[in-house]
């Protein structure tokens, strides 16, 4: 618990006129360890005054139940092992009305109900432009043409010959919470900003398979491309600047220890750090190198950000810093009632790491400090938490990143000044969930 004492102002990077109040803080006094201390001797109160009452005991606690009594499956009832059933409602979820076709859409990741990190393969949210295709690894082939020295068609056995690397990383679709731009429109973090998933990737880096093709016949790197392209029949392709295809760039055929999902790009897809999930182009089939972008539909029509007077900004790769409250939300209200409450959700800038989250509960007059429960994530979630005391105040609850750059996360007000509302991509603005005394959270804008 922190108390206000004073503001200063820092601008934000890469948005000249925007400023954004930092503030500082002054350490409370009521130390976190006192305040446990006054909890459990509270819960020790009420547990003897329902005692001396005469409350009747818990069966859970006194009775012998099923599970403690009966044998439970064998060891091979679940050859491969799912969650279970009552974690049932723990899944992907889309929005029918958002797209003509599930052949051609999205779901959304449940991040309201999972803690941590990392993004369990079931949950992760789907892209698709003509749907998920089956692909085995016996046919896979991956084609390197273009200006290189030795054409080169690798197969999927092949690539596992290379050098292998081991990372985690965040992939977001540019359209996350896309349909914020104009005001509050979906009730639930999940549909809001669940188009994220953060998984541990194994692969080789793209800077070896081109090195095994030559890269001598095109002359000077400095400018010159990639193309890369899927094998799905919307031939998915974007074009990648040689300096980014050459950093940190990913051929990936496993996610968290397995292999890649159908739904992920089985057998190999693209792992691209920091830029938007678009780039990571599933079912890899080709990669050409060129002295040029090839201005494809997904990087011209599509993917780029419609401004205030009708022109568009082009090449806006980077996902800028991010955060979110996952709990509560409209998804996960409050439910135990007055006391102790932890606050906890995700951050994530594609610029690097996240160096702090600062939590408001008033609608972003007062911020105070989330704790950081992991400090290597480059280019990977964050996941930061808070703890109070919540009496069944109402609360304009908001989050706010600050990535290794200095980039603060913008309020919508800021981005709408630059960017109008005409946006689809890239909105990184602060959400803002109006918890009730009751517990119930709404998803409501602040002006």
């Amino acid at each position: 618990m922190h108390a206000f004492c004073a503001e200063s102002r820092v601008y934000l990077t890469g948005y000249a006129d925007m400023e954004v109040p930092i503030l500082k803080f002054t350490p409370n006094p009521q130390s976190r360890r006192a305040f446990l201390r006054g909890s459990a001797a509270t819960m020790a109160g009420i547990v003897t005054a329902q005692t001396a009452s005469g409350t009747q005991a818990d069966p859970l606690i006194t009775k012998v139940q099923d599970w403690a009594s009966l044998t439970g499956d064998g060891v091979d009832a679940t050859p491969y092992g799912l969650p279970i059933k009552f974690e049932s409602d723990v899944v992907r979820r889309n929005v029918p009305w958002l797209t003509a076709s599930p052949i051609s859409s999205i779901n959304f990741t449940p991040i309201h109900a999972l803690d941590g990190t990392i993004t369990p393969q079931g949950c992760a949210f789907e892209r698709h432009h003509s749907g998920a295709i089956e692909l085995s690894k016996s046919d896979y082939r991956l084609m390197v043409n273009g200006l290189v020295d030795q054409p080169l068609v690798f197969s999927y056995a092949d690539l596992e010959r290379l050098p292998r690397e081991n990372h985690v990383y965040f992939c977001e679709c540019a359209a996350n919470t896309g349909m914020e731009w104009a005001g509050a429109q979906l009730n639930g973090v999940q549909f809001t900003h669940g188009m994220i998933h953060n998984m541990e990737y194994t692969g080789v880096s793209l800077r070896s398979v081109l090195q095994e093709a030559g890269l001598a016949a095109a002359g000077d790197l400095q400018d010159k491309w990639v193309y890369v392209e899927g094998a799905d029949a919307s031939s998915n392709g974007r074009s990648i600047p040689m300096e980014k295809a050459l950093d940190d760039v990913l051929v990936a055929f496993k996610a968290n220890g397995e292999a890649l999902r159908k739904e992920h790009g089985y057998p190999v897809r693209l792992v691209v750090p920091g830029w938007e999930g678009n780039m990571w182009v599933k079912w890899l089939r080709r990669i050409e190198v060129m002295d040029g972008p090839v201005e494809s539909r997904e990087e011209t029509s599509k993917y780029t950000d419609v401004l205030e007077d009708g022109t568009a900004r082009k090449w806006t790769w980077v996902m800028d810093a991010k955060s979110v409250i996952t709990s509560p939300s409209p998804q996960a209200p409050i439910q135990h009632g007055p006391g102790a409450l932890v606050i906890t959700g995700l951050a994530w800038s594609g610029h690097g790491s996240i160096k702090r989250v600062d939590i408001s509960k008033d609608g972003g007059r007062n911020w105070e400090t989330a704790r950081l429960s992991n400090h290597e994530n480059n280019k990977a979630l964050a996941r930061f938490y808070f703890e109070m005391d919540w009496q069944g105040e109402e609360m304009l609850l908001q989050a706010r990143a600050m990535d290794e750059t200095g980039y603060v996360q913008p309020s919508k007000q800021q981005l709408r000044k630059l960017r109008g509302e005409n946006s689809v991509y890239h909105n990184n603005c602060i959400q803002t969930w109006h918890v009730k005394p009751t517990g119930e959270v709404e998803n409501v804008e602040v002006s």
